[in-house]
């Protein structure tokens, strides 16, 4: 016999040591699995990427759910004897780590800039090492079966080569070029550009200023004063009106659009505005971007900070003209009154000016989304500026194909639906960074005469340009967005660019990506787009998306949240158990939706965990020594009681239901039957009718239910194991060696359906017989018979098969019948004073007379009658009040509720007294 199982349920004595077992054993890795002869060659190959945490901290409840279910996925496939690979890994996650390593040496007096790059990539990677340490742990604490072997890196150096490779073949190909255009710049501590998908659009209650540009015209051909001496527009008698959010960028307007039908603006078209502090001539144009039910009907034009201007501005062909540095600090040569100002420094300063001059006419509120950096807050800053950028067009078109194709499967299909909206409006993408911790762009420039070089992927350094032989050679500082390396994610881990690789060979393309729905277009649509393009196929077949992680109250789960800590996955682990919290986030999940995490169903949780572990120490106790226990497949049917009938015919139809919901992604339902069949059908039914015959004297062949009772351990465990895989692992190791043939439960294979268990009769009577056995026992405490007492029943049947025949010893032994005062007939003469059970058409009744002081009773039961009435009452009046006017809905349905409640008691009041009668 194994080692015999503590009282207690103690996730702590068992999961760290569980863990390390599997992992020094190799378990994880799918080459043990082929050494085992475990492999089933018809099966297809399934492979899951783990979507790459950042080493910008540690995990948090999303990462929690992540884990959870894709291990559970990889468990699953695992026990189908597929040949499984679960691939760990980390992001370096380029401008997140050079923030927070930033914001932490500023804490020290340490600018990254006065370190220099060398020295600050030096701290960046120890604080990588610190992290990723962290992460590993909490990855390992969840139970992650990943095969550690294959981790890797975003910066390692053959995920470098397979960026290099990347890059070379998409620049060949004309789909990544260098150009000026509209970038999201990060002005604060990133001083980047950034992604669209990076910025974080928050509304912002500001204003609307009116502004007056006068007119050039035969008299008035600009000013004659000095901006902020109040007479700079003197003798102008023509002027347009705009209303801008942002008066500080007019230094670098470039046109001003109106509308060819605008009454009063539309006779202006083609003649020149003087801008205002600058005195620079500025066309009036016509655009189809002007709004003539916006503002005033005309708008100021500054295509070098606005992205909506940008495009204006290169369909009229005008100047862009930048105003701001990366810091957005006013630059010198328009106004130096605002010179180095910050850009809200000379918007206060300007607006005074141009109330000082005139060309003020009013101010409004206005509230607008504003664009903030995803990482520091910052806001954006739209400028135009040189960057590398991936023409996206055609791989997003290659991508969409795919998905309408079914090569790929996105859940849930809305998703879908967002992901051709999303991708059918794409943008080049920006991959260009100036930052200093990430992957180096591969070009090189000649400062002789201007060439670009982007050298094949081996050569690591170029020294002499290829053109005109100069040695004045100098490498992009820039770096690649982290997203152009995990994009390609799913097979550079896989050892692309060799395809001759044998992890890419078996198991290219991947089988899932599932992630948050939040980055279907961060990270999910780049590796769809990078994958076709690079390897010619969908980097994997289905996409499954989970939603986001809340509390128990719909908020989502943050750093400033005040108790944050009971939200922390170690913490949780830590006090209920990684099975327990895994349990939660699987049972509630449903793809595309949030989760509201309840602390008090995690505790919930780890009550079913003792369940399983109390019932089946229960169970394994009965199991001795000399005990000779036949495997179930040994037994005949007709050996069978009819509870085993029963609960084996239950257990194959949830083979067929858990296994359907797994290939499903319906893992809530999964994980929600498997607990019910556990509790409610096995443990509070099985279990006790069971023991009807493991403790009848006369039952020679206990070892059929002992056999019955360690089949459906064994079989619930293996269903279990993807969810819960410790606890599932132990109680698994701890049954007798006739049920493991394998070395551990993750190799144990998944539960097929056994149909000649099957028995829909068997089932049907189960459900009449079982009801029957909880109605007698509510009259019993109804009526204040002890539940042990065994009663008087008679049942008539009328026109209803006898579906007691099947389990009538059972139905006597749990419902305390008087197997001698027992009567079933087709028709009986209902009995006086007794309490009447109507369920599936059959009518039973429980003689009272002699069992209980019915006068006693009657006298018992109208008191608490009156009382009730007394309740009805009151709730009436106070709803018929001045209350249901004034309190709140809320209120007033929780009395309506309460109202419903006794009237539900009071009609049972009144059934029991006229059963006295």
């Amino acid at each position: 016999m194994k080692e015999e199982l503590s009282k207690v349920y103690d996730h702590h004595a068992i999961e760290k040591e569980l863990y390390d077992w599997w992992e020094k054993e190799g378990y994880f890795r799918p080459e043990k699995a082929k050494e085992l002869g475990l492999i089933n060659p018809d099966e297809p190959s399934y492979c899951i990427t783990l979507p790459l945490p950042n080493v910008t901290g540690q995990l948090h409840l999303g990462h929690a759910i992540t884990i959870s279910l894709e291990d559970l996925m990889t468990r699953f496939n695992r026990m189908c004897y597929k040949e499984t690979l679960f691939i760990p890994g980390t992001d370096h996650a380029g401008i997140a780590t050079q923030n927070v390593v930033e914001r932490e040496l500023l804490k020290q007096g340490i600018k990254r800039k006065d370190l220099g790059r060398e020295k600050f990539i030096e701290k960046v990677w120890e604080w990588k090492d610190q992290y990723h340490a962290r992460i590993t742990k909490q990855s390992k604490s969840l139970g992650i079966s990943s095969d550690w072997s294959r981790e890797h890196f975003t910066l390692d150096e053959d995920l470098s080569r397979a960026v290099r490779e990347a890059f070379y073949r998409l620049y060949q190909k004309g789909l990544i070029y260098r150009g000026e255009y509209m970038v999201n710049w990060c002005p604060g501590r990133c001083e980047s550009a950034i992604s669209d998908l990076e910025t974080e659009a928050v509304d912002e209650h500001g204003h609307l200023w009116y502004i007056k540009y006068p007119i050039q015209t035969d008299k008035w051909n600009g000013p004659t004063d000095k901006w902020g001496s109040g007479n700079w527009a003197k003798g102008a008698e023509q002027f347009i009106m705009v209303a801008t959010s942002r008066p500080e960028t007019l230094l670098g307007d470039s046109a001003i659009a109106t509308h060819s039908k605008h009454p009063e603006y539309g006779t202006l078209i083609g003649k020149h505005a003087i801008l205002p502090a600058v005195g620079r001539k500025v066309a009036i144009i016509t655009d189809e971007h002007v709004d003539p039910e916006f503002g005033t009907g005309a708008v100021k034009i500054t295509p070098s900070h606005d992205p909506n201007d940008f495009e204006v501005g290169q369909r009229h062909s005008l100047e862009f003209i930048t105003v701001m540095d990366h810091k957005s600090r006013m630059l010198p040569n328009f106004c130096e009154l605002y010179t180095g100002m910050d850009r809200y420094e000379c918007r206060e300063a300007i607006v005074a000016d141009l109330e000082k001059e005139g060309l003020l006419v009013k101010v409004e509120p206005h509230v607008h989304a504003v664009g903030h950096c995803s990482r520091c807050h910052t806001t954006i800053e739209p400028r135009v500026s040189i960057q590398w950028f991936v023409k996206t067009k055609t791989l997003a078109e290659a991508a969409i194909e795919k998905v309408k194709a079914k090569e790929t499967i996105i859940m849930p299909e809305r998703e879908e639906h967002r992901f051709y909206h999303w991708m059918g409006n794409i943008r080049d993408w920006c991959i260009s960074r100036q930052l200093w911790w990430g992957h180096q762009i591969p070009v090189w420039y000649c400062k002789d005469c201007g060439e670009k070089i982007c050298p094949e992927p081996h050569i690591n350094e170029v020294t002499e340009c290829p053109k005109c032989k100069s040695h004045t050679i100098e490498r992009d500082p820039d770096v690649l967005d982290t997203w152009f390396s995990s994009g390609l994610w799913p097979f550079s881990t896989l050892g692309w660019p060799n395809t001759e690789s044998p992890d890419f060979k078996r198991f290219y393309p991947t089988t899932t990506r599932e992630t948050g729905y939040d980055i279907l277009f961060f990270w999910v649509a780049r590796e769809m787009m990078m994958g076709i393009e690079l390897t010619g196929k969908s980097p994997y077949k289905y996409v499954y998306l989970h939603g986001l992680i809340r509390d128990e109250k719909g908020k989502k789960i943050s750093k400033s949240m005040e108790d944050v800590d009971k939200y922390d996955p170690l913490l949780i682990i830590d006090k209920q158990g990684a099975d327990s919290l895994r349990y939660v986030l699987i049972s509630n999940s449903v793809p595309g939706m949030d989760t509201n995490l309840d602390p008090r169903n995690l505790d919930a949780a780890h009550r079913f965990c003792n369940k399983i572990w109390q019932a089946s120490r229960y169970v394994l106790s009965n199991i001795h020594e000399e005990d000779t226990i036949p495997l179930l497949a040994d037994i005949k049917y007709d050996q069978l009681q009819f509870s085993d009938k029963w609960i084996l015919s239950r257990l194959n139809n949830l083979i067929g239901d858990i296994s359907r919901y797994m290939e499903e992604f319906d893992f809530l339902r999964a994980s929600r039957e498997l607990k019910s069949f556990f509790w409610s059908e096995f443990c509070d039914w099985y279990i006790e009718l069971s023991k009807i015959h493991l403790y009848d004297e006369q039952n020679t062949n206990t070892g059929i239910q002992k056999s019955v009772l360690l089949h459906v351990l064994n079989t619930v465990y293996r269903l279990m194991h993807p969810i819960m895989p410790y606890l599932t692992e132990k109680l698994w190791q701890a049954l007798p060696d006739q049920y493991h043939k394998v070395p551990t439960i993750m190799y144990a294979k998944w539960p097929e359906v056994e149909n000649q268990y099957i028995k829909e009769d068997i089932e049907q009577s189960f459900t009449v017989i079982s009801e029957f056995i909880r109605e007698i026992r509510r009259v019993k405490h109804d009526f204040g018979v002890s539940l042990g007492m065994q009663v008087p029943l008679q049942i008539e049947l009328g026109e209803t098969p006898d579906v007691f025949a099947l389990g009538r010893r059972e139905f006597v032994e749990m419902a305390k019948i008087d197997p001698a005062q027992l009567l079933i007939a087709k028709k009986i003469d209902a009995p006086k004073q007794s309490a009447k059970i109507v369920l599936h058409n059959i009518a039973g009744y429980i003689p009272l007379a002699g069992m209980i002081d019915l006068e006693k009773e009657k006298e018992r039961v109208t008191k608490q009658l009156e009382k009730i009435e007394k309740f009805i009452q009151k709730i009436n009046k106070k709803l018929n009040s001045d209350f249901a006017k004034r309190a709140p809905k809320e209120l007033i349905d929780k009395e309506n509720e309460k109202l419903e409640e006794y009237k539900h008691k009071k009609a049972e009041m009144e059934e029991q007294l006229a059963i006295f009668q």
